[in-house]
Formats: C-alpha cells, structure tokens, sequence
C-alpha cells in the first residue's frame, strides 16, 4: 500500500481496524496533516506540523475548555475518553508542555493504525491505553483529573454506558475539586438525547454549560454541541467570547436558559441508557 510523504504524492491511506474502515485522507491545503474517517464518519483532523491547528468545529470548542481550565501554559493532567486521532492531546501538549495524559480507546487497530501514520511527540507525556473508556475510568485514582474530555463514538453513536448518572459520576470522582468535564455530544431534532444528557449532568455537577452552532439549538439539523461540567464556576465570559469568534460561531446556553433548554427531560440511568441516535446518512455527504 503506497504512502506518500510529501504533498505532492500524498494519497489516502484506507485500512480495516476493529470498528471498521478507517481511512487516513490527507489534507490539501496542508502538507503533512490528515483526516481521519471510521465507516465514513470524520472522527479526527490532524497535522503533525501544527498540533495547536483544530479544524473540526467542535473540537475547537473542546480547544477552547483546554486553555481556559489553568492559566495559560501551566501543565495539567487530562484525561481522553475516545482516541480518534489524538487531537486535542496533541492540542494539550503543544499549549500545556510537561502536562500528564492518559487516552483510552478500545478500538486496538485504530490505536496502531494511528501511532504508525500519525506519530505523537516522543516527548509529549501521553500514554494511551487500549480499553473501554467506563473501565479505564474506574482505574483512575480519585481527584487525579484537571481535565477530562469524552469523545466516544461507536457506528457514529456514543454508547449507552457512557450516558448515564451512573458514568458521570465516576468522571466526577475522577476529576480533581476545581476540574472540568467536556463531552462531544451528536444529536438532531428533537434532540431528546442532548436534553437527556444536560438533565443528567445536571444531576451530577453544579454548573453547566453546553456550546454549539445555533441551528443544532434551534433543532434545525443534525449536528455536535459539546457540554461542559464542574464543580466550580465557569469561565463563561470568556468562552461565552471565543466561541462566538470561531469561524462557525457557537452559542453558550448556561444557567436557567439551559435549565429551560432540557425542558424537563429526566437524567438517564444505567437501566435505561440507549446510545446516542445515528446521524442521518446525508451529514457526511
């Protein structure tokens, strides 16, 4: 299978991998950066460049919760559910030096596919273990989080497991008393399952916040909006202001206007957790 180096030559890169077809597709405006799709949905953007260059929307705003969970260039200790192609690691290394990762996917081909083609930084302190994103949360020792980031996605849909009361909890054990939680969550209308997952959140964390393209709040189409919880305030302005300045402007919803949002909906158990619904087949035409 030919592999090309250079901009120039550089052709995809198509292999089986545990969940399904990956393919490497590379970047024309960039030399040496790359787009992941697993069964034809996009999962990661990456270039080996510039690690601090996020071209997925929704990772830009997962981007934005990185630099503004510590000062600025001051290590953390960040934990990745759902490898993809380890983006916002790289992010977290490249803006965070000496910060301490962990990333957990199960997808064991995926991992090897992606050290091989997109190689980390040597020096950059991630560790990535092959495993279930619930069991490798369950190792983790209590408070040992700044950050954790959810991004898991099977056939294109979070699972069930990862849903629940149940799981969020275990993320706030994880977590250390002033750290934050993000997750990549999909849904179109009615969007159901986004208000499910604020109501359980809401559950579980004091302040919330949820970012995203107007047009998914409104349920006008299918699409991402990442949800942000902690235990302590938020830096809401702040966000409230970047993301508003990304080149797909999103909207923050915090406070009693995501409270109203959830509209009532009631937060999800182990017992009745169903994974997230599946994107129409024309999101990723």
């Amino acid at each position: 299978m030919a592999r090309a180096r250079s901009k120039r030559t550089a052709v995809a890169l198509v292999e089986e991998v545990d969940g399904g077809l990956a393919e490497l597709i590379p970047d024309r405006d960039r030399p040496r950066a790359w787009t992941l799709l697993v069964d034809g949905a996009p999962q990661s953007h990456v270039d080996l460049d510039d690690p601090t260059y996020l071209d997925f929307e929704y990772q830009r705003r997962l981007g934005h919760l990185v630099d503004l969970v510590a000062p600025p260039r001051t290590p953390v200790r960040a934990v990745h559910l759902g490898g993809g192609g380890f983006t916002l690691a790289r992010y977290t290394a490249a803006t965070r030096p000496r910060s301490t990762q962990q990333i957990a996917e199960r997808d064991a081909a995926l991992v090897e596919l992606v050290r091989r083609e997109l190689p980390l930084d040597p020096g950059a302190r991630i560790k990535v273990r092959t495993a279930d994103a619930r069991a490798a949360l369950a190792k983790l020792a209590d408070g040992w989080a700044d950050l954790l980031i959810a991004d898991v996605f099977s056939g294109a849909r979070t699972p069930a497991h990862l849903t629940s009361t149940e799981f969020l909890t275990e993320v706030r054990r994880v977590l250390a008393p002033g750290g934050c939680y993000a997750a990549n969550l999909a849904d179109g209308p009615p969007l159901a399952h986004l208000r499910g997952q604020i109501a359980t959140a809401a559950a579980v964390f004091p302040e919330l916040a949820l970012v995203a393209d107007p047009a998914v709040l409104r349920g006008k189409r299918f699409g991402n909006a990442v949800l942000i919880a902690s235990g302590r305030p938020l830096p809401l302005a702040e966000l409230t202001r970047r993301a508003a300045s990304d080149p797909h402007p999103g909207r923050v919803e915090h406070g009693p206007a995501l409270v109203g949002f959830a509209g009532g909906a009631a937060a999800v158990m182990d017992a009745g957790a169903i994974a997230s619904p599946r994107p129409p087949s024309s999101v990723f035409r």
